[in-house]
């Protein structure tokens, strides 16, 4: 389980400071989150497919990303045009889809495309060391930033756990029906787990403490700013600027 595939490169955003990442993609996401209308989320969108195109990552792999997101939209599509006020578009039944209803739809899965590419093309390019090492930079609470590091560095431990008791049950033939086998056998699954879990996560910290763990991570080198750092963030705060003044405009 890789979860630092768009870490591996050597693209402008790659060598970006991750502090500067961290101050600049907060407040341009906000701006994006906040918009009303097409004009602006659109404009985001086109913003973000242009840092996409500039940090050079895998397309293969960000079209499985955006296919989760967009199966999530999916559904709105699905259901928020019927039920939104406004100006009948067309008919199924006795169910009406709105003017409104859809350009609200179309406004959110345009934000929600720009944040998620967006977010892929800046932070996304950077490991997770290096961005828990910014948010210590950044005074962020020191067992918030620990909680997601440990989390993101041991949730493959997780998985490669849960892959191991699947295929161990799938060797004893289990297959899933809709009865209270099935959902014994998941709920001992579950439990399985959270046990196991609970067991590795004590021999890491025992471990850690051999090596003399005291509550902190001692950090050895430190990031340098660099003055392409500087026009990155100075840039990104020009454009969310605009993005805010186009979001107010189109309102």
């Amino acid at each position: 389980m890789h979860l630092e595939e768009f870490a591996e490169g050597d693209s402008f955003f790659h060598r970006l400071d991750p502090r500067v990442k961290f101050i600049t993609t907060i407040p341009y996401i906000f701006v994006i989150a906040v918009m009303k209308g097409i004009n602006g989320p659109l404009s985001a969108l086109i913003i973000s497919l242009f840092m996409i195109a500039v940090s050079r990552i895998s397309l293969k792999k960000l079209m499985g990303r955006l296919m989760v997101v967009n199966a999530f939209i999916l559904f709105l599509w699905v259901f928020l045009p019927f039920s939104f006020p406004g100006e009948a578009v067309f008919q199924i039944g006795s169910l009406r889809a709105t003017h409104e209803g859809l350009l609200y739809v179309l406004s959110i899965t345009l934000k929600a495309n720009a944040i998620v590419l967006a977010t892929i093309a800046i932070l996304g390019t950077s490991e997770v060391f290096s961005l828990a090492h910014a948010l210590v930079h950044l005074r962020l609470p020191d067992k918030l930033i620990y909680l997601f590091f440990f989390f993101y560095r041991y949730i493959s431990v997780l998985h490669e756990e849960y892959t191991r008791l699947r295929h161990a049950m799938l060797i004893r033939c289990f297959r899933p029906k809709t009865n209270m086998h099935t959902y014994r056998t998941y709920a001992y699954l579950i439990g399985m787990l959270i046990v196991k879990s609970y067991d590795r996560s004590q021999k890491i910290y025992n471990a850690m403490l051999c090596r003399g763990y005291t509550g902190r991570f001692p950090i050895i080198s430190h990031f340098e700013l660099k003055r392409t750092d500087l026009s990155f963030g100075f840039l990104m705060g020009m454009i969310t600027i605009i993005l805010a003044i186009i979001a107010r405009i189109g309102r």
